[in-house]
């Protein structure tokens, strides 16, 4: 605020009946009024704001109120008709870790850009260096001169120095200079290596009768139920389905669409060669009869689809079914977590390549790294956290299954060309 006497011009003043105050502004004669207001959800609930500013949204976390002061803010907006009410939100690069109102709205319009929620009309604008941007003296300056955009006021040799200075890690210049989304210390891989592993054009998409196999991880209410396939003859991951409990109000009661599940699993059998399909079951129970919510789907899948598939999830005599792989089993929470290291050499390598699926990305993000005996594993942080990455496990899951199906020594492989 202290700003505004230097911007304002006294014709300005004249012009608009302005009164400069040190907290308050008023113009058309006490008729508008510009203020500074603070982390205080409460007070503001009500105000009928026509531009609202939201500063620095990457320090508004949950423990200074600044979720909640963002949602008063929408509330408020949205009750002004046909778009008298804007808000405005300015930030850096947000950390990751730290769960920022900035990386909800962040995370937000990634989801509406690539299709998979429906558009609210959220804007997004960013400019930020590419994934593959060295620190370096020599390219700095470039990246800088690029990223700055009109902030021509920003000492370029000056923001060098500092890349460069030793004492300045590397995410840090990365998130404050090249304006990049870095990882946090305990992150399971670094988003930049995962969106430089996307399918380019070279890379066909997911076509119906490519040969693929299918991993799914299940949840009855708070976490996700995600489906990931990987085609055998590159190893392209592919997004095939998420299922997860609706923010708010909506999420209510909410409980994972067996039926539409099991849609979606007839139809990807009846498009694909599904060498392999194997799912974690949740061990929580139905609420009236105490059964296991999962098992019975997964048995009609067992009769149904069991005999065509060509690697089977248990092959004990007694309890062999071919889908249902329960990761508690310390045997499978091993395999798991091998899988999950070879998982993340791949990515850090650039050997693995995905879709691209905006969800995909995001679970892959909120992925922590979680030491276990027998390496590191990837898990969501603590038991409680909101950060769903349903989806990164089934990535794990369907490279692990592709690895196995391809190993396999009494594989059926498809014959091509032609007999003369």
């Amino acid at each position: 605020m202290r700003l505004f006497p230097s911007l304002v011009t006294k014709r300005c003043k004249r012009e608009f009946h302005m009164d400069i105050g040190r907290e308050l502004i008023y113009a058309y004669s006490g008729a508008r009024v510009l203020e500074a207001v603070t982390s205080s959800p409460r007070s503001l609930e009500g105000a009928r704001g026509s531009f609202i500013v939201k500063n620095e949204t990457h320090h508004w976390l949950v423990n200074n109120d600044g979720h909640e002061m963002s949602a008063v803010i929408d509330r408020n907006s949205a009750k002004s008709a046909g778009g008298t009410s804007r808000a405005l939100s300015i930030t850096n690069a947000y950390e990751p870790a730290e769960d920022s109102v900035a990386q909800r709205e962040r995370e937000a319009w990634e989801l509406m850009a690539g299709g998979k929620t429906l558009s609210t009309g959220l804007l997004y604008d960013s400019l930020e260096a590419p994934p593959e941007a060295p620190l370096s003296a020599e390219a700095a300056p470039a990246v800088i001169e690029a990223v700055r955009g009109d902030s021509t006021w920003l000492d370029v040799e000056r923001i060098v120095a500092s890349i460069l200075d030793p004492r300045n890690p590397p995410s840090r210049s990365r998130r404050f200079w090249y304006n990049q989304i870095t990882a946090c210390e305990d992150a399971w891989i670094t988003p930049q290596d995962f969106d430089l592993c996307q399918a380019n054009e070279g890379v066909p998409p997911l076509a119906p009768g490519d040969e693929i196999v299918i991993f799914l991880d299940c949840s009855k209410s708070d976490d996700a139920t995600a489906m990931c396939g990987v085609r055998l003859v590159d190893g392209l991951v592919v997004t095939l389905g998420l299922w997860q409990k609706p923010p708010g109000e909506r999420g209510k009661g909410w409980l994972a669409p067996r039926e539409a599940i099991d849609d979606t699993v007839d139809r990807i059998m009846e498009a694909y060669q599904v060498a392999a399909f194997w799912g974690d079951p949740s061990h929580t129970l139905e609420d009236e009869s105490g059964e296991r919510y999962w098992d019975s789907l997964f048995d009609q899948w067992h009769r149904k689809y069991g005999a065509s598939l060509e690697v089977w999830a248990d092959t004990s005599r007694v309890r062999g079914h071919s889908i249902m792989w329960d990761m508690a089993a310390p045997s499978r929470a091993e395999m798991f977590v091998r899988a999950a290291e070879l998982c993340n050499t791949e990515i850090e390598e650039h050997v693995l390549t995905h879709d691209g699926d905006a969800r995909l990305k995001l679970h892959a993000r909120n992925a922590r790294r979680y030491p276990t005996r027998w390496g590191i594993s990837l898990w969501k942080g603590h038991r409680e956290s909101p950060r769903k990455i349903d989806l990164a496990v089934c990535m794990v899951g369907a490279r692990m299954l592709r690895r196995i199906v391809l190993n396999n020594p009494s594989r059926k492989r498809r014959r091509t060309g032609k007999v003369w």
